[in-house]
């Protein structure tokens, strides 16, 4: 982004029109050498940066990294924001250099509007929104409506790689030590097991988490049998059910808002907590079989988000470094398994075949293994449960 730079397809009379009815954002303060972006594109900032222009109208992401000093290639933890711009918005944003933060600058309206009017003498120093990737973004974003983002963008505002994280309890002196039950300062370690526990327990600092749905520990009720605690642990349901309730009773749809939410904080936002957050819910979702039956609408378009979520990823992305194990073929695999049933609507039945077959083609992942569950099933019981 070291200067204006033309935007593809895109004839005099249609650029001009966008100048004028996109919303633009106003960046200070971003020094030479740093990485800046909006939605699915960034850019090397130059000399001359000052912001975005012909921005349409929705939900955005906007992201900024500190440059290397000395001009290297690499760049810092990665700050973003979400924003939702309506026609010919303008807004102002400022890169704390001290914290390697970005965030939405004060601006009376009266400076807005000025800024507005002379829009045309900053033009020169605004790069166009990248309308060649608006079709990606707007299909990764396709629930994540402002209402959505409200709700689970920090109270900061701020979407950071790395989140800030103050320590639970203090563990200065040796009072607080003894307190917490640790090992004076200065003894010995013994084990790596004994220096982990040592480290203190760290938490995030307020206003500063992505407000995720909090998903269940517990996948089967209090007071459940035995019996009921398997049902309940191969079918979670239950738990699906929990989570629409705390805040998707009235539209379990916007669940998927969610799930989009987190995976555009961790494609984009690089943070990995979010990456975590889309794994759990979405083995929740489709190891949920008696919920595939009750939310139709919901699972028909799941297919379509997950859709476009995985043509973003590599294949072997999701291969457990470990133990070799391909977490999105075994849960994807518990799903087919459960719509290929007569019992399941023929629109998502037939949806998912067809989904199941384009991941085979696309990624030769194996579905027609026999499914992990049916194997024996150990189930861990949360501390303190007791089953006679």
């Amino acid at each position: 982004m070291a200067g204006p730079r033309p935007v593809p397809e895109l004839d005099p009379e249609l650029a001009r029109q966008l100048f004028f009815e996109g919303a633009a954002v106003v960046v200070l303060g971003v020094s030479e050498g740093a990485e800046f972006g909006i939605d699915y594109s960034a850019w090397t900032v130059g000399p001359t940066f000052r912001g975005v222009k012909m921005i349409p109208p929705g939900v955005h992401f906007l992201h900024c990294s500190a440059g290397q000093a000395g001009g290297g290639r690499q760049t810092g933890p990665r700050t973003g924001l979400f924003l939702s711009l309506q026609r010919r918005d303008v807004r102002v944003l400022r890169w704390d250099a001290s914290r390697e933060a970005m965030g939405l600058a004060p601006v009376a309206a009266r400076e807005a509007e000025a800024l507005r009017e002379n829009l045309r003498e900053l033009e020169p120093f605004l790069g166009p929104y990248p309308y060649e990737t608006l079709k990606k973004w707007v299909s990764l974003t396709s629930f994540v409506s402002e209402a959505a983002m409200e709700k689970l963008q920090p109270e900061s505002g701020q979407i950071c790689a790395f989140s800030e994280v103050l320590p639970v309890a203090a563990g200065r002196y040796s009072r607080d030590r003894a307190e917490q039950r640790l090992p004076a300062l200065g003894a010995e370690c013994r084990s790596y097991a004994e220096g982990l526990a040592r480290l203190p327990q760290m938490k995030p600092k307020a206003g500063t988490e992505i407000r995720f749905t909090e998903l269940p520990k517990q996948t089967f009720p209090s007071g459940a049998t035995p019996e009921e605690i398997t049902r309940h642990s191969m079918d979670l349901s239950y738990a699906l059910e929990k989570v629409i309730n705390q805040r998707y009773a009235s539209q379990p749809l916007d669940l998927l808002a969610e799930l989009q939410f987190a995976f555009i904080c961790f494609l984009i936002g690089n943070v990995y907590d979010a990456f975590e957050h889309w794994k759990r819910l979405l083995n929740i979702l489709c190891r949920s079989e008696n919920a595939i039956g009750k939310y139709r609408d919901l699972y028909i378009n799941l297919i379509s988000v997950l859709y476009h979520q995985l043509s973003e990823i590599p294949a072997d992305f999701f291969v457990d470094i470990v133990s070799q194990d391909n977490f999105l073929t075994s849960t994807l695999q518990v799903f087919f398994s459960y719509t290929c049933s007569a019992a399941v609507d023929e629109t998502l039945r037939k949806k998912a075949e067809k989904f199941k077959d384009h991941l085979t083609k696309k990624f030769k992942w194996d579905f027609e293994a026999e499914p992990d569950d049916c194997a024996p099933v150990v189930v861990e019981l949360p501390e303190g449960v007791q089953v006679d």
